[in-house]
């Protein structure tokens, strides 16, 4: 059973830093692509980034291009992003997922409980 545990979330300014980790569980990690998705308040929830089982291709949205980065530490079995330039738009829930190929062309098939992420002006 593939878990998928969210750390690093929190109440921020407008313009600050934020790392999130997510740390997976329950089969061999760098075998598959991983992504981060995000829910706002009264929205849906939408892709973020995501990053293929080498980190040789990387895909973000375009609200978030040149402020986040994902990566990844295989031999921690853990993924990060990196939010940078945080804007109150930001604001949602972060949840961490996970494909079941090695790259990110198809719906994640594990997800996180999610982080929440609150940026004010």
């Amino acid at each position: 059973q593939v878990q998928l545990v969210e750390s690093g979330g929190g109440s921020v300014q407008a313009g600050d830093s934020l790392r999130l980790s997510c740390a997976a569980s329950g089969r061999t990690f760098s075998y598959y692509a991983m992504g981060w998705f995000r829910r706002a308040p009264g929205k849906e929830r939408e892709f973020v980034a995501a990053i293929s089982w080498n980190a040789g291709s990387k895909d973000y949205a375009d609200s978030v291009k040149g402020r986040f980065t994902i990566s990844r530490d295989n031999a921690e079995n853990t993924v990060y992003l990196q939010m940078n330039s945080l804007k109150p738009e930001d604001t949602a829930v972060y949840y961490c997922a996970a494909y079941n190929q090695a790259y990110y062309n198809t719906l994640p098939g594990y997800w996180g409980q999610g982080t929440q992420v609150t940026v004010s002006s």
